[in-house]
């Protein structure tokens, strides 16, 4: 038979992004003003439409690619000439274009800004191919310098760092991770020493200049035009307490002069050319080799070495843990969209392909996936996770928003606190199980490249792992909540937030509100704990995830229900995510691995420790 021959299976189409999710335009129709959302709604559907055509079309073939890395030139100079691919370099520019990050700096729409900014970025991250980690990065440089930069940082860098022009936008890069300690940056091994006299002359003016000298294990976003980076000051034994924050250059001078403009008519001589870009290598820092990766193929990565790099102090010294403060937070909620929106793309093909593929019903003929109701339970359980996790990461980027322009109250800026690492962590736990599930719904044409599955997924499974891993985020979660302020305004909010419920809805929901309120009595009393069990940190981060996520979702089934949604069916649908989530999702199960692992340091005495380490490595080693 020829391929021509027999069934013909037919291509699914996925729509515009924006106007078929489930979950986006009536989120942001509650959280957003609507006078706002008027102008917002607009330009998401137009970004929606470029989405699936121009955008796409960036990351196709060969456009898209790994970079690469020349180190010496035929005379046998070190160079370390990076290039990276076309496709990379537009999907950099059209977000640049498109206010990724300008959005959040213009700050036009007030506290939602962030919100719209991050609508864009979900819209898009299916199709970016990691090109947002550069960009996260670039915007926590930006709100860094906005907080604690000199007044030069803010006048020079700050315009370029969210600038919409491609021409002249800068992008930062974020150097912590070194071979000694990975998350733990105490152990830093890179010296920073001051100087009088700068190499680069008038940049001597972003602030006090420094010397670096050390090896950066892990450094993305390399093709950047400066980074933030940790660097010591103090004593090794100091730990964490003698690191400072500097911004470096990746060439020098930071800033090229342009020449003069001519003295003669325009006419008669042409302007001069703009001067060739600095050398790669004129800040001693040398590219080791470029990372090979599971995923992220077209985002260069690589191992820096520093030899007496020019780099500029913010913030106070030895604060550097504290001055990086705001990176962290804002990446960590760029790494949650980065896992929504990959789920979102996966959701998005499995859908498609439901309303295409047609399956044989018995003697009755055949009939499209979306018609079978197995195939369908199984589109749902995928869909209330990212209806799930969209809610929870949008929640979080509310109360950014209100803390960036100062309008949150104490309780909401604790909230944050607590809820950033969750919802990193929390999303890419989830999506991840969720995408691997989306594939299967197209069988073995699920497996194939071509429908994106393999390089979203790939992609998405680093969010478990940037910005730390979800053991080292729950450690942080602990730290936060350690404070009883903290902790109380997060179970007081989720409190009110069922209190809330219409009576009209008390007997559809009542066991769901009443596993809740177990989930927020089990929290109180391991996160509450002093100390807490040793175990308790990664359940208690799961569960508070589930606990922020569904009340969320409450929060707007309670909206919808009370006449914001249009039709009594949408209203019906936010309460049954919510009733499911809840009692279906996966809550009891959080709430007794909890339970357990509290009591467990309450009770036993270790006794699970000890027979994890037995199973793990066979008999309990002698500790050193």
């Amino acid at each position: 038979m020829r391929v021509e021959d027999g069934f013909q299976p037919i291509p699914f189409t996925e729509d515009n992004p924006y106007t078929s999710d489930p979950v986006l335009p009536s989120l942001l129709k509650r959280i957003i003003p609507p006078r706002a959302f008027k102008e917002i709604e607009p330009d998401l559907i137009r970004l929606g439409g470029n989405v699936i055509t121009t955008i796409r079309a960036m990351g196709s073939g060969t456009r898209i690619s790994a970079p690469t890395l020349t180190q010496y030139d035929q005379w046998g100079r070190r160079v370390d000439v990076l290039e990276t691919s076309e496709g990379w370099r537009d999907l950099k520019a059209v977000s640049q274009r498109e206010g990724i990050p300008g959005i959040f700096y213009e700050r036009t729409y007030g506290e939602h800004s962030r919100a719209y900014g991050f609508a864009k970025v979900l819209l898009m991250v299916g199709d970016a191919h990691v090109v947002f980690c550069p960009l996260s990065m670039t915007d926590g440089t930006a709100r860094v310098i906005e907080l604690l930069g000199s007044q030069e940082m803010k006048e020079k860098l700050l315009p370029r760092l969210i600038s919409r022009d491609p021409a002249v936008a800068f992008t930062s890069g974020q150097w912590m991770t070194e071979r000694p300690g990975g998350s733990d940056v105490s152990q830093t091994e890179t010296i920073a020493t001051p100087i009088t006299a700068s190499k680069s002359g008038s940049d001597d003016a972003f602030g006090p200049t420094y010397t670096l000298d050390g090896f950066k294990w892990f450094s993305s976003a390399t093709d950047s035009h400066i980074s933030v980076a940790l660097a010591r000051t103090g004593p090794a034994s100091s730990g964490s307490r003698g690191l400072s924050l500097f911004l470096v250059p990746l060439r020098l001078p930071l800033l090229p002069p342009f020449p003069s403009p001519s003295s003669s008519s325009p006419s008669l001589i042409p302007p001069p050319p703009p001067p060739p870009p600095p050398s790669s290598t004129s800040n001693n820092i040398h590219v080791h080799r470029l990372k090979s990766k599971f995923g992220t193929h077209a985002l260069p990565t690589a191992e820096l070495s520093l030899q007496h790099t020019t780099a500029y102090l913010i913030g106070a010294p030895n604060h550097g843990v504290k001055s990086i403060t705001p990176v962290l937070n804002i990446t960590r909620l760029w790494s949650a969209i980065a896992s929504v929106g990959a789920l979102r793309r996966c959701l998005a093909i499995a859908t498609s392909y439901a309303g295409v593929r047609t399956i044989s019903s018995g003697g009755a003929g055949t009939r499209l996936l979306r018609d079978a109701p197995l195939h369908v339970s199984q589109l749902a359980q995928i869909s209330l996770v990212y209806r799930a996790i969209v809610h929870l990461t949008f929640g979080v980027v509310g109360l950014l928003g209100k803390v960036e322009v100062g309008c949150a109250c104490a309780e909401e800026g604790r909230r944050l606190r607590m809820l950033t690492p969750t919802a990193k962590a929390f999303a890419a736990e989830k999506a991840a199980g969720a995408m691997e599930e989306a594939m299967t719904t197209l069988g073995g044409a699920g497996y194939m490249e071509e429908n994106a599955f393999g390089r979203l997924i790939r992609d998405g499974l680093v969010e478990k792992i940037w910005e730390g891993t979800t053991t080292v985020l729950a450690l942080d979660l602990a730290r936060a909540a350690a404070d009883p302020a903290t902790l109380d305004s997060f179970l007081s909010w989720a409190q009110n937030i069922l209190s809330t419920t219409p009576p009209s809805l008390l007997p559809s929901l009542r066991d769901a509100l009443s596993l809740l309120q177990t989930a927020l009595s089990e929290l109180q009393a391991s996160l509450g704990a002093k100390p807490i069990a040793p175990l308790t940190p990664r359940p208690a981060l799961i569960l508070t995830g589930y606990i922020a996520s569904s009340a969320f979702l409450l929060e707007h089934a309670v909206w919808a229900w009370g006449g914001g949604e249009e039709g009594p069916e949408e209203r019906d649908v936010h309460v049954e995510v919510f009733r499911r989530w809840v009692l279906e999702g996966g809550v009891a199960p959080a709430v007794e691995d909890l339970r357990r692992a509290r009591e467990d340091g309450e009770g036993s005495k270790g006794v699970r420790v000890r027979d994890n380490e037995r199973i793990v490595f066979g008999r309990v080693r002698p500790k050193l």
